[in-house]
């Protein structure tokens, strides 16, 4: 069996070099020598500048073989510097690491213990893909801690994925395998292969769903229609600071006079059309399932990216509606985790979002695959009342009516609930948030009350998890609930956090094929 994780040294997918910045380079050259040619020719053909076309003098001198000459050794230059770049990067996978050297003149050298993945994330960029090759990254915790892998053959990358995962589930390697350090890797036309063969391999790959049927179920949990994702990125706050920009525009315009107004608007327009189109093509296509491995979540459709998320790496889930999607019912679910992918996700988004624009139904079936262990009928009918429910006698220990002294529209809504092993905060009226943190992730809480909330008899709260865009917090609560929640809270980590394993999710499994 042929294993890019065997322990062995790897070279990354031959055309790399050019992928990375060759393409750059190159239109670099181009447009000096377009727009500098006659000087250019001037120094090293002595023809003089305005003395025609450089091409017909050099022509008209007889020096088409030098200048071609020159061209060449350029050329084999570039080429030479490209290959001794892919030749001094290469990886490797063990049982503890995956590692990645590179650099001719100045030598780096990254690792990632496979212990601390949070994710791996398959990136396939709109030009990579015409060469049936692929971004790896793996995301680690800690700050600047991710290690990217670009590029990779396609198939190999997602052949890479399974086994980094296997190795950091706890699973054990082969006992033994034939490997070649450098087969497979570059996924190139095999000899014999017509240029025709080679492109519909490549119109089937774009073609071909995201997920692929044989590491993950080939249907998606849920299905974004395009009405809706379209629906939602023109629903969003841009538009409305785009609108409320274009009404200043005007309104200034018909008082101070409007030779500038083409000037700005033309500008915001151009750029307005392309953030929504950008946003719209990196949503479509979107998928969510559920993998051995983890959740797997996908997008794109010129360029397409998915990631995988093992167990036990999501340390705090935000449900959240703005104000303009209430009259739909769709809401929004991104989550914390220790490490964050490079590129965007879905929708232009942060990679920790995971569902750009969904339902209520939506939600839920989302929720089932990223917090496997809350899905029973008590914490279900819980997450619907911490949606909808406007406060009361609906299983959350709410803020008391005092509270409306600091929180006038949203003291209805601030609450929290202890159920199943994880902390479920609400709170918002404008936009609509619940956030849920499982208590084996926790990392601390705490509680303070300044002069005005002791007045009050009043506390505010706040569950730590790592960073990200889900902030676990509650501005006001009584004093005896915000007692009672540390209480639960700091007892519930610790008893949760020493029985969890879901990091090691395979620990037992034995040798992976």
């Amino acid at each position: 069996m042929n294993s890019l994780a065997d322990g062995e040294w790897h070279r990354l997918h031959p055309a790399t070099p050019l992928l990375r910045g060759g393409i750059f380079v190159f239109a670099a050259l181009g447009f000096v020598l377009a727009n500098l040619r006659e000087r250019v020719l001037d120094l090293v053909f002595g023809i003089p500048v305005g003395s025609g076309d450089p091409l017909e003098e050099i022509y008209r001198r007889g020096s088409v073989g030098w200048a071609l000459l020159g061209l060449a050794g350029a050329l084999v230059v570039i080429l030479i510097a490209f290959s001794l770049s892919w030749r001094a990067h290469t990886f490797r996978v063990n049982d503890e690491i995956v590692e990645v050297r590179s650099g001719i003149v100045f030598r780096s050298n990254r690792k990632a213990r496979l212990d601390r993945i949070q994710g791996v994330n398959i990136e396939r960029p709109l030009i990579p893909r015409l060469f049936g090759a692929a971004k790896l990254e793996v995301s680690v915790a800690g700050q600047d801690a991710n290690v990217p892998l670009a590029y990779l053959g396609s198939a190999k990358a997602d052949e890479l994925r399974r086994d980094i995962l296997r190795l950091a589930s706890g699973a054990r390697r082969p006992a033994a395998a034939t490997v070649d350090p450098e087969a497979g890797v570059a996924e190139a036309p095999q000899p014999g292969a017509t240029v025709g063969e080679f492109a519909r391999d490549r119109v089937a790959e774009f073609l071909a769903p995201e997920l692929h049927p044989d590491a993950a179920p080939p249907e998606s949990v849920v299905r974004i229609p395009p009405g809706r994702l379209f629906g939602s990125i023109v629903l969003s706050g841009f538009t409305v600071f785009l609108v409320l920009a274009a009404i200043a525009l005007v309104v200034g315009g018909a008082l101070g006079g409007s030779g500038w107004l083409p000037l700005a608007i033309v500008p915001a327009f151009i750029g307005g059309v392309g953030y929504f189109v950008s946003r719209l093509t990196r949503s479509l296509r979107f998928s969510i399932a559920g993998t051995p491995d983890g959740v797997r979540v996908g997008f794109g459709l010129l360029s397409t990216s998915n990631e995988t998320l093992p167990p036990g790496r999501i340390h705090a889930i935000g449900i959240s509606q703005p104000l303009l999607w209430r009259p739909f019912d769709w809401w929004r679910v991104r989550i914390n985790k220790a490490g964050h992918s490079s590129s965007q996700g879905a929708a232009g988004e942060a990679s920790t979002t995971v569902l750009p624009v969904g339902t209520a139904a939506d939600v839920a079936r989302v929720l089932e695959l990223i917090l496997p262990g809350y899905t029973g009928e008590e914490q279900r009918a819980l997450i619907e009342r911490g949606m909808h429910s406007t406060g009361g006698s609906d299983g959350f220990a709410n803020a008391p009516r005092r509270a409306a002294w600091l929180r006038p529209f949203s003291w209805r809504r601030t609450g929290y609930a202890v159920s199943a092993g994880a902390a479920v905060l609400r709170r918002g009226v404008v936009s609509r948030e619940l956030v849920l943190v499982p208590l084996a992730r926790l990392q601390s809480v705490r509680i303070d009350q300044g002069p005005v909330l002791r007045m009050l008899g009043l506390a505010s709260a706040g569950l730590h998890t790592v960073a990200g865009p889900v902030s676990a917090s509650l501005g006001v609560l009584d004093a005896d609930d915000a007692v009672r929640l540390f209480e639960t809270v700091a007892a519930g980590a610790v008893s949760f956090a020493t029985s969890d394993t879901s990091h090691r999710w395979n620990h037992k499994a034995g040798v992976f094929e």
